[in-house]
């Protein structure tokens, strides 16, 4: 990568930081069926950070959230969380460790009331747990307390996303992945729904790794960055060189 993109910046993000890593991976190659995406990718989120990954569309930002979730053909590489080894796990293993996936459309149940969302969500958990939950979640996001026996048709696309967190949060994770969560959001809600995902971190100490498309806001919130383009990183590093470097912005961002 270094010699195709002499870019990339050249000192990791392991060598700037000193939070442990929760979540790497190594030289991955994944896809699906024979549509191979993801080419070599070398990548870390470390506790408590809220790592942003941007990039043109089809760059594979989304590939590899759906990679650590075990939703995609791994061809090679490993993928490690809290040192061990998940490289291909089905979903409903990777769960169990602790990590929550929220996708950028169909991450809640529409004909359901917003608590009995969350109780779907719950499934791991017992009633009392359940019960004793409830509360931080109604705290967290207390539209969600307003409207809790109606169903979350009644909700806006910004208020969806957050009965997502909450669902995702009803397990506790200690890792969570977002993609696109501002996806067709207007700016107001979009700042709402990426400031609760700075609370998340803050308050309930989630180590977070973001997808976005609107690079401005994922940059002013996020520690590090990765830049995707074609299947590959081309740059990782604080978010202020990314957007002061004089070409990756314009060549893959549009941000000059």
């Amino acid at each position: 990568m270094a010699d195709e993109h002499s870019n990339k910046s050249e000192t990791s993000p392991a060598a700037r930081r000193s939070g442990n890593v929760v979540l790497e991976s190594k030289a991955l190659e994944a896809g699906f069926g024979k549509s191979h995406i993801l080419f070599g990718i070398d990548f870390e989120a470390r506790e408590h950070d809220i790592t942003v990954i941007v990039g043109p569309n089809g760059c594979g930002k989304s590939t590899l959230l759906k990679s650590i979730f075990g939703l995609t053909t791994v061809y090679s590489g490993d993928i490690t969380y809290c040192g061990k080894k998940i490289t291909g796990m089905p979903p409903y293993v990777v769960t169990r460790e602790k990590i929550a996936y929220l996708p950028q459309v169909n991450n809640v149940f529409i004909n359901l009331t917003i608590r009995e969302n969350l109780f779907m969500s719950s499934y791991t958990l017992s009633k009392r747990e359940f019960n004793e939950r409830l509360p931080e979640i109604f705290e967290a996001f207390p539209i969600l307390k307003e409207f809790q026996n109606k169903k979350s048709t009644v909700l806006s696309g910004g208020q969806r996303q957050m009965l997502g967190m909450g669902m995702a949060m009803m397990r506790k994770p200690k890792l969570m992945l977002f993609d696109e969560p501002t996806a067709g959001l207007a700016p107001r809600l979009a700042d709402e729904v990426l400031e609760k995902i700075v609370k998340m971190r803050d308050d309930f100490g989630v180590t977070i790794i973001l997808v976005e498309q609107d690079v401005r806001r994922a940059l002013k919130v996020g520690d590090v960055v990765y830049l995707f383009a074609s299947g590959k990183n081309v740059f990782d590093g604080p978010p202020s060189e990314l957007l002061a470097h004089p070409e990756l912005g314009r060549m893959y961002l549009g941000v000059h």
